[in-house]
């Protein structure tokens, strides 16, 4: 039976997080901010960033280390992407603010999609269970 997740993690972006878990310990993720494919995802060592009752964790990623890595989002950006299943992937270009990848010349991105009808009925976001 396969997991249902809102979020995933490239191999790519997951061979990143381990190389900077190294450096700066145990990491986590944040999204606020941003409407679409491409807003940036923020990296953070755990405890830099405090999330609070307005943030909705999404997941935990495996990224292929002991400790799953977090990723929260702000509850009124969750209003807007709850459709959708988020996977962080990492691109050339400069990082964002004081997300941990900016000195490495590669930064983390989001690439978006629709959830499928089956992560929908999962959510309880399918037409069931709006119309009841």
């Amino acid at each position: 039976m396969t997991m249902v997740q809102r979020v995933d993690v490239t191999d790519a972006a997951a061979s990143l997080v381990r190389d900077l878990t190294v450096q700066h310990g145990p990491l986590m993720f944040h999204q606020s901010g941003g409407c679409c494919d491409g807003s940036a995802p923020m990296c953070y060592p755990v405890g830099m960033f405090i999330t609070g009752p307005g943030d909705v964790l999404l997941g935990a990623l495996d990224v292929g280390l002991d400790a799953l890595v977090e990723v929260f989002m702000s509850a009124s950006q969750f209003e807007y992407w709850k459709y959708t299943h988020l996977t962080i992937d990492v691109v050339p270009g400069r990082g964002a603010g004081f997300s941990v990848e900016g000195p490495t010349g590669m930064r983390f991105l989001i690439r978006s999609r629709m959830l499928d009808a089956a992560e929908l009925e999962h959510f309880g976001l399918g037409a069931a269970a709006e119309a009841g």
